[in-house]
């Protein structure tokens, strides 16, 4: 499996002999070079410029914005709500389960709150998060390093964090690295995921977004 950031909260996962997956494509206004990508299927965690603009992604992919258990070319997608909500104050989340045969990979959308133990238990075991980390609408640095200390995942590939050219005010990768205990982060232009080499304790992987890839 590969899984390349496109940055924000995008991503393509691709796998040899299944479909191709792009998380929350992102529309130019806020700030990223215009989104080049092509996949079978798009996910939405919630209707915002910087998460639901399909338009960006070529080809005639199926469309998911909501909960709900899917499937596609063998692949099993679980849309999972994960909304913040307290007082008056509520932002919808869809967070997504991709089960590829023996790996699975979950995007948490724009993640605002550290969810309970049995949200945490209904993912199941997960070989690759994908977890905002620059604050704003969504996970601070010290939110996210304690929801990756509740699931374990494998890999954890930061996302959602300050980025040149950025007009979404975020903060920056350090503060989360910093809150991990991490002062030299492994960085990646893709990551390679195969099921016989998982690492057995969590590793972090700081992807460089292919902001002008076109695929």
């Amino acid at each position: 499996m590969d899984i390349t950031w496109y940055g924000h909260s995008c991503f393509r996962i691709i796998e040899r002999g299944r479909i191709s997956i792009v998380t929350d494509p992102y529309a130019e206004m806020i700030g990223l070079p215009a989104l080049k990508a092509k996949a079978d299927l798009v996910t939405i965690s919630h209707q915002e410029p910087g998460h639901s603009h399909v338009e960006a992604v070529k080809g005639e992919p199926l469309v998911i914005s909501g909960p709900g258990e899917y499937e596609m070319g063998g692949v099993f997608v679980t849309g999972i709500p994960m909304h913040y909500i307290e007082g008056d104050e509520a932002r919808w989340n869809i967070a997504y389960r991709y089960q590829y045969d023996n790996l699975t990979v979950v995007h948490l959308g724009d993640l605002a709150h550290v969810p309970d133990q049995s949200t945490v238990e209904a993912l199941g075991e997960v070989n690759v998060l994908l977890v905002p980390v620059g604050g704003g609408n969504s996970l601070r640095a010290s939110q996210a390093a304690d929801v990756i200390a509740l699931i374990e995942p494998h890999f954890v590939i930061p996302m959602h964090y300050a980025l040149p050219g950025l007009a979404v005010e975020l903060d920056p990768i350090e503060r989360f690295l910093k809150a991990m205990g991490i002062s030299h982060p492994q960085e990646e232009e893709v990551l390679r995921v195969t099921p016989t080499q998982l690492p057995e304790q969590t590793q972090v992987v700081i992807l460089q977004p292919k902001l002008e890839l076109e695929v």
